[in-house]
């Protein structure tokens, strides 16, 4: 699954494409975990302006032709400014070709875009398993951000912040639609997911420490956004953690360390692309390298790089989790 590192990479990819005009939309399989508009063809003769990323969205923002020209001083009212939602799912990627390049069988998108010297680029959606999303943001946009923790390097997110939610919370302000994109192993969630504008949650404030394992409350987006199974994985191991430790009951101390190896280890990654994962490409069809540095994540059954012990292997909400179980060790508490 593409996790924050290959998103962004993803988004920095798409820079050439800034500033072009959109000259013809093709939508060939508009099922995806939620049917794309129907409408998307408007986006024609509109100009991609900026792409922004949120946790593991996409948030491409277009302006219409007039609006791009200096010399003009009006934009009519029906040509205002619009925004795709994306999301990659478990095997999406966005992908740049030369115009004229034939649809593959898992294009399901194809966006042309003319740049200012007439040459043409075609942007494929491309996803086998169909599990990503491409959707209209004043749709969706709230229903499937606002819930949202910050992001894992921002400013927001602090050992303060992280040791305090563990120690006084379950929940971080709770707010509806959010088992969407946080998904748990609920029925009413499972539910949900088929529908996003039909979404609901039903939680009630918890004021005591969480007891769910490090690994799993590092990786809730409500929590903090991007920290998936690989880079919880590796940060864990960097910070002589055990994956299944309660939360609660990790040190301010070990926290700080934490915190600091999942900013560290998250730039690593967007610095070599990403990592190398089964289907995923960005768009300029380049793959992540970062897998090449991973330390313990998919290692299972092999040495520790640090004390030679054999690495092991527990499935945590039925994730691997792979790690040194003298690296690691479990606490005692």
């Amino acid at each position: 699954m593409p996790e924050l590192p290959e998103v962004e990479t993803t988004k920095t990819s798409l820079t050439p494409l800034l500033g072009q005009q959109v000259t013809n939309v093709k939508v060939f399989q508009p099922k995806l975990r939620w049917s794309m508009p129907d409408d998307l063809t408007q986006l024609v003769d509109y100009t991609l302006d900026s792409v922004e990323r949120r946790a593991k969205y996409l948030i491409l923002n277009f302006i219409p032709l007039v609006s791009a020209n200096t010399n003009a001083t009006i934009q009519p009212e029906n040509l205002a400014p619009r925004q795709l939602l994306i999301h990659l799912g478990m095997s999406g990627s966005l992908q740049q070709h030369s115009y004229g390049t034939d649809k593959r069988k898992h294009d399901h998108l194809v966006v042309t875009f003319s740049g200012t010297d007439d040459s043409q680029t075609q942007l494929h959606y491309y996803d086998p398993r169909r599990f990503g999303s491409v959707l209209w943001f004043d749709d969706y946009g709230p229903k499937l951000l606002d819930h949202l923790g910050p992001e894992p390097l921002s400013a927001e997110f602090t050992a303060d912040y992280l040791y305090h939610l563990i120690q006084r919370s379950n929940n971080l302000n709770p707010t509806p639609n959010d088992s969407i994109v946080n998904q748990s192993s609920t029925n009413q969630s499972s539910t949900n997911q088929s529908n996003p504008k039909k979404a609901t949650a039903n939680k009630t404030p918890n004021k005591q420490p969480i007891k769910r394992a490090i690994k799993s409350v590092i990786m809730e987006q409500q929590i903090v956004v991007g920290v998936g199974n690989i880079y919880a994985t590796e940060s864990l191991y960097l910070s002589g953690i055990h994956p299944a430790t309660p939360a609660h009951q990790i040190s301010y101390e070990q926290i700080v360390i934490l915190v600091d190896h999942i900013k560290v280890i998250l730039k690593k990654a967007i610095t070599l692309g990403g990592s190398t994962l089964r289907d995923f490409t960005v768009a300029s069809g380049q793959t992540g390298y970062f897998q090449q540095t991973l330390n313990v994540y998919g290692r299972q059954g092999e040495t520790c790089p640090h004390c030679d012990t054999l690495l092991e292997n527990i499935k945590l909400n039925g994730r691997a989790s792979v790690f040194c179980p003298a690296c690691q060790p479990i606490n005692s508490k």
